[in-house]
């Protein structure tokens, strides 16, 4: 029997090995350096606000309107569709394919402060514009507050209240009042 010197190490090392082994094979199939990256993919989209209203932008480059569609259902709004790699010829042979083709979903979940009926869509030049038009907001108004204070008179105290709001992610955003 031969004596094994001790490595803390030992078990580390091994653990690195299988997590390289393990990628190394897995992603070289699908995302190899000359391979072809049709996978999933989530088109970009940018959300913003004013007073008035919210509104999507989603990027959607070289698709036509045909090929996606928008649902608003349960105060959820949809955007699906499907980005296809086209050959043009039998004859092209690609050696690069970088853009991602494939199905696509994206769901937000819509502001209470939000109606859906009065929403417009328009897609131009590979974005697609989608305003949402707020409801008329109850505004902030001031509530007085009388009774009488530690010296004996009476004092007029003025609060203001905000309205809750929440944002397009659904997560409730409280205004604190002075």
């Amino acid at each position: 029997m031969s004596i094994t010197r001790y490595d803390p190490f030992r078990d580390l090392r091994i653990l690195q090995d299988e997590v390289n082994r393990l990628f190394s094979s897995n992603f070289t199939r699908s995302y190899g350096d000359e391979g072809i990256a049709r996978g999933a993919w989530m088109p970009g989209v940018d959300i913003y606000e004013n007073k008035d209203q919210i509104v999507l932008e989603a990027e959607l480059p070289g698709m036509n309107r045909e090929d996606f569609e928008l649902t608003v259902e349960n105060n959820v709004l949809t955007l699906r569709g499907e980005r296809r790699f086209e050959k043009r010829d039998e004859s092209d042979n690609y050696h690069r394919v970088e853009r991602a083709y494939g199905t696509f979903t994206r769901s937000f979940t819509l502001p209470q402060t939000v109606s859906s009926d009065r929403a417009t869509a328009d897609y131009k030049d590979g974005v697609l514009r989608v305003v949402l038009h707020k409801h008329e907001d109850v505004k902030a108004r001031r509530i007085e507050i009388g009774g009488q204070s530690t010296e004996g008179r009476t004092p007029r105290t003025v609060v203001e209240a905000k309205t809750e709001t929440s944002d397009v992610k659904g997560e409730a955003k409280k205004a604190s009042g002075r």
